[in-house]
């Protein structure tokens, strides 16, 4: 079994822990990832506050090389990514984390 925490999970959770219908709480937890998506796709940092910011970073086109054909370079070209911050309640929560564990 992974050990990931999938939409399905978070969905489930809220919906035990809440008196909304299972199908309300999917909606709205879908609605919320398509927001994110929808603000990251515009070029827009995402902030979410005691949780961490989505921030979108340009990524500068580089040459690379194929390990399989290393006489041959490749052109990365520029892109964009994503790249998340932890907010500071986070951060203390990673801190507490059990690393043998993981």
């Amino acid at each position: 079994m992974s050990n990931n925490l999938t939409k399905r999970q978070i969905v489930q959770s809220i919906y035990d822990g809440a008196n909304y219908n299972h199908k309300d709480v999917t909606d709205i937890v879908q609605a919320t990832l398509d927001r994110i998506s929808e603000g990251l796709t515009q070029g827009r940092n995402v902030e979410l506050r005691n949780f961490g910011v989505f921030e979108v970073q340009v990524r500068k086109s580089r040459v690379g090389r194929n390990p399989n054909r290393p006489e041959k370079d490749v052109v990365i070209p520029r892109r964009a990514v994503v790249k998340f911050k932890a907010g500071k309640d986070m951060k203390t929560g990673l801190q507490k984390l059990d690393l043998e564990s993981i």
